[in-house]
């Protein structure tokens, strides 16, 4: 697996490399679908002097620029990931939160037409599966 050029992608979407920024990039990398108390941490291990505000900051930035994505299941804080671009899907345990990538189920992007689009042009569909994970399952 190739090792993500963080730096240029920064560079790509016109914004400027800082360590906060490459420390959260890195981070969200490291720990897919994690809320921002788990960013904090593991970007303060690349990091140790990052502020919070410093990654509050650059989670807005790196996710209005599009190189990070956040969900937000109901019930839920927001969750990060560095997976964009390819409109992958979600799986959530409602036991105990664990969250899964599902790829597309069929076709091509956005993976469902709408029954009306009300004149929309559809361009991304979000879905949300929700059940019980593997652990959970058995352990109940």
């Amino acid at each position: 697996m190739q090792t993500p050029d963080f730096p240029q992608r920064l560079r790509d979407v016109s914004l400027r490399v800082t360590r906060p920024r490459l420390a959260v990039l890195e981070a969200v990398d490291a720990t897919p679908h994690a809320d921002t108390e788990t960013v904090i941490a593991t970007a303060r291990e690349l990091l140790p002097e990052v502020s919070h505000q410093a990654v509050y900051d650059s989670l807005h930035t790196l996710t209005e620029a599009g190189l990070i994505r956040s969900i937000k299941p109901a019930g839920s804080v927001a969750r990060y990931e560095t997976r964009i671009g390819d409109n992958h899907h979600h799986v959530v345990c409602r036991s105990c939160g664990a969250i899964g990538d599902v790829d597309c189920a069929v076709g091509h992007a956005p993976c469902l037409t709408a029954s009306d689009s009300r004149g929309f042009v559809v361009d991304e569909a979000e879905v949300i599966y929700w059940g019980t994970c593997p652990d959970c399952s058995t352990s109940s």
